[in-house]
């Protein structure tokens, strides 16, 4: 990334800023990854239960193996059922995420496939952390949604063995595949719980 692109990002992550907070969330910036990494964990706190989603973000910046490494209850959906790491995921003091897209406004934009990530979102955690790369970031919420399903999706397809057609695109068809990856859309305009929602913007292209 450039310095000029580096330039705006931080002052368009300003404007998102005062966006989410509009929105009863709390965003904060950083300039890299190291610095996304001590934010995040500064935020979580010591001793805190974390539970995660699908977020790619998160292992970027080093924050999955500082979680194990440290004095965290980092709770490993990979070991565990797909309805024990969900049950886990609802009682954790903090559940990580990214987005898949989000305005500039501070509406973040998420699809997913299992639900398991957007329903911890809506509900559950005590706190929900997202990490989003400056390259997430959209200019309202029609083009937010327009990178969700066509950029995010058709790469996140990439990852799994299903048979979609943005696989073989890289474009959304707007399919009723039995393996689609975009079940359920959560468009996360507004936090009714105060401290709830914390957004970690990253002056750096992070996840898909």
């Amino acid at each position: 990334m450039n310095e000029n692109m580096k330039k705006r990002n931080a002052v368009l992550a300003q404007t998102v800023i005062k966006g989410l907070e509009s929105r009863n969330m709390t965003g904060y910036y950083a300039a890299d990854k190291g610095e996304a990494l001590k934010l995040a964990l500064e935020v979580i706190g010591e001793g805190s239960s974390v539970a995660m989603g699908g977020c790619q973000s998160a292992h970027e910046i080093g924050l999955v193996d500082a979680l194990q490494a440290g004095n965290y209850n980092y709770i490993d959906r990979s070991q565990m059922t797909p309805r024990e790491g969900l049950l886990a995921a609802y009682d954790a003091d903090v559940f990580l995420s990214s987005a898949n897209a989000m305005t500039n406004d501070g509406i973040i934009v998420n699809i997913d496939g299992n639900s398991n990530r957007v329903s911890c979102i809506a509900q559950g955690p005590k706190r929900v952390l997202f990490i989003v790369g400056m390259n997430k970031v959209c200019s309202d919420l029609d083009a937010a949604m327009k990178r969700a399903r066509n950029v995010a999706a058709p790469v996140n397809a990439q990852r799994f063995d299903v048979k979609t057609p943005c696989k073989v695109t890289g474009r959304c068809s707007d399919c009723k595949s039995p393996d689609t990856l975009c079940c359920q859309f959560l468009i996360t305009r507004f936090s009714r719980h105060e401290g709830r929602i914390h957004v970690i913007l990253v002056n750096d292209t992070l996840g898909y």
